[in-house]
């Protein structure tokens, strides 16, 4: 996330602290996609419809919360915390568990694989983005969390310390195992595809 990000998240969280709600729907309209497509990814395959419920309810205890927000980290990296461990506390409910071989969306997009091309680089494509899914699912959670905030959302490992609540230097390990745990399982596709490595 940007300076001029961060900035803006928090000019936009004082004034909801001062109670302009406007600022924080406004706050809400950037992330909630973006917190519906995280939670998603966490619950199983049939239980995936109740992400945008479960964000909800985040976003309900993180307006509650929001007088005790003080800009320590990242707006975005503090509400992640809370509809993370909203999705978290839902999977501990009877009705919200996690399937033994949970499926996932792929990550096509994520890893740059599309269905153009010949028969066989379309099979090559999909055979990859399926095994990059059945990786990343079979790492423990607390890599696939780290992997994923640095890989696809994209922040520092900074903002992922704090997302995490972990130490900077345990978040670099996490994501070292995870990569490689990743591309042990990846590389018998790679070695017979012209692709990159995913990295």
């Amino acid at each position: 996330m940007s300076t001029r990000d961060r900035d803006a998240d928090w000019l936009l969280v004082q004034a909801a602290q001062q109670g302009r709600v406007k600022a924080f729907e406004l706050l809400v309209l950037k992330y909630q996609q973006r917190l519906e497509w995280v939670v998603a990814r966490m619950l199983p395959v049939a239980q995936v419809d109740s992400a945008p419920d479960l964000v909800q309810e985040a976003l309900i205890r993180a307006y509650k919360a929001l007088p005790g927000f003080r800009g320590d980290c990242a707006f975005y990296s503090w509400l992640y915390r809370i509809a993370t461990n909203t999705a978290k506390s839902a999977l501990m409910r009877p009705q919200l568990q996690f399937d033994p071989e949970p499926e996932m969306e792929t990550f096509e997009a994520q890893a740059g694989l599309n269905d153009e091309g010949s028969p066989d680089a379309v099979l090559q494509s999909k055979q990859l983005a399926e095994a990059l899914d059945r990786a990343m699912q079979q790492l423990p959670e607390e890599y696939r969390s780290a992997l994923t905030l640095r890989e696809i959302e994209g922040m520092s490992y900074d903002e992922i310390a704090l997302a995490l609540s972990c130490p900077v230097g345990t978040v670099r390990s996490r994501i070292f195992r995870a990569r490689e745990a990743v591309a042990q399982q990846l590389r018998p596709l790679l070695a017979h595809t012209a692709g990159r490595p995913w990295r």
